[in-house]
């Protein structure tokens, strides 16, 4: 799916997030909503009660084949085939060099079927990379991203959203298919997918659905929400969210520049196959210098992608991301710091704007 340079692409929901009010920008080519009210009140909404996100810029990408299970073993550290039907995995996929191109979600349709969701200013990158190591494996790869929504349902109440709309609620890492009355292309059926999968660290799903059935279900929800004391949320709040929690933002946190070791997510490496890149991170496993770190700073300066981190007078790091975190009221960062400082409520100190702000080292997960 080639995007129009200058001309940002609309989601399925576009004109729904118009009828709410919401600020929007231009996310890696796709035109998102930032906010509908405030930042800090979506925040909140998805920690305490509830909050709908639209997340259709994401790729939807489908491995099918007699080889499917050796082709997705291939593609990335985790052993993608020891997944049941039905389940699914966080992984990413790494170069030669064992650097990660982007971050995924991958799930068994069925025994020779695969869905992956890559970042959306990756789509194309990882379509393409996915060709290029096709070689002689018996597999057809359909990117059906332009066919696609998600909607994302977070939060504590995210059950009591469901039981409203009569879908059953999957445990964490699995799928449910719902019986809807439009045909899915990622599964050849009439049936909605419901992944036990979420971007923010609380109880959620997102649902997947043709393009043509998101307004309609989107409306939906959103009649429901105020009964739940919930709130659509925008990309600001997802950021925030995502923040508190450490998860890595593609393109930022890493960009085919970091090895798992030093992203912190070591537990998505299974040496028992082979792979791409995996000699090379084999040989990584020994040496890497830095780690993915968070950092909670005193007071509420706001660290931002760049700034340095100091120890003494000796620089020892880089913030790669930074917010105000709604929940624990001061600054947060997440950053690489080397090994040496690692250690949880280690003292140092981020450069903002020629201060050096006082912070402590925790992992990336801070709340």
């Amino acid at each position: 799916m080639e995007l129009k340079k200058g001309i940002p692409s609309r989601t399925s929901l576009y004109d729904e997030h118009l009828k709410l009010n919401a600020k929007m920008i231009d996310f890696h080519g796709w035109n998102m909503p930032l906010e509908y009210t405030k930042i800090i009140d979506e925040h909140l909404a998805v920690r305490n009660n509830v909050g709908i996100f639209d997340i259709s810029h994401m790729g939807d990408i489908v491995i099918s084949g007699k080889n499917s299970n050796e082709f997705v073993d291939n593609l990335f550290p985790t052993k993608v085939s020891d997944l049941r039907t039905n389940e699914c995995v966080y992984t990413s996929f790494l170069n030669d060099d064992a650097k990660m191109i982007d971050d995924t979600i991958i799930d068994r349709i069925n025994q020779n079927k695969f869905f992956l969701i890559p970042n959306a200013a990756n789509i194309n990158k990882i379509f393409n990379w996915m060709n290029i190591n096709k070689k002689n494996y018996d597999v057809e790869i359909i990117d059906y991203s332009d066919k696609i929504s998600h909607i994302a349902i977070q939060g504590p109440k995210t059950e009591d959203v469901l039981n409203e709309l009569g879908i059953k609620m999957p445990t964490q890492f699995r799928l449910l298919f719902e019986e809807i009355n439009y045909n899915n292309p990622l599964i050849d059926d009439k049936k909605m997918i419901v992944s036990g999968t979420g971007y923010t660290g609380e109880k959620g799903v997102e649902l997947i659905i043709p393009n043509e059935y998101a307004p309609e279900l989107w409306e939906k929800i959103i009649k429901i929400l105020p009964k739940y004391n919930g709130l659509p949320c925008g990309l600001g709040a997802r950021d925030t969210l995502r923040m508190e929690k450490g998860m890595l933002l593609s393109g930022q946190d890493f960009n085919e520049d970091k090895t798992p070791y030093e992203a912190s997510i070591s537990f998505i490496i299974n040496y028992d196959h082979n792979f791409i890149g995996k000699n090379k991170l084999i040989e990584s496993k020994s040496n890497y210098k830095i780690i993915f770190r968070g950092f909670k700073l005193n007071g509420k300066n706001i660290p931002r992608n760049g700034f340095k981190i100091y120890h003494n007078n000796e620089m020892v790091g880089n913030v790669t991301s930074g917010a105000l975190s709604p929940i624990l009221n001061c600054g947060i960062g997440l950053g690489y710091i080397k090994k040496s400082f690692m250690k949880s409520k280690e003292s140092v100190f981020i450069d903002i704007r020629g201060k050096k702000i006082e912070a402590y080292v925790s992992k990336p997960k801070l709340l």
